[in-house]
């Protein structure tokens, strides 16, 4: 039992540690202003959002669809008016969602 929980323990750690370096990598990435670096098109990414008329359409499939509903979640509980469209669903009624403005 007490192997089990060490264990355990150990796997939330290198957890924590492997997650810990991808947002300092993300940091890093996001304050790099040249050299191929995401702070420039992150501005303009969060620009974009912030000046879209309307609502913000976001769609994934798999892992990227579940992220993508959470970031549509997200902007719209910050007051940014979004939803999540699946793909597939797209093609079969759901862009009726879709409108102009």
């Amino acid at each position: 039992m007490i192997q089990e929980q060490t264990s355990a323990v150990l796997s939330a750690l290198r957890t924590i540690l492997n997650e810990r370096k991808g947002l300092e990598a993300l940091e890093d990435a996001i304050r790099t202003q040249r050299d191929g670096g995401l702070g420039p098109a992150f501005s303009e990414a969060v620009k974009a959002i912030s000046a879209a008329p309307g609502r913000v359409i976001v769609t994934g499939i798999g892992k990227s669809g579940h992220i993508a509903r959470k970031i549509a979640a997200t902007l719209a509980s910050t007051g940014e008016p979004a939803f999540f469209v699946h793909p597939a669903e797209a093609a079969h009624g759901d862009l009726g969602m879709v409108q102009i403005g």
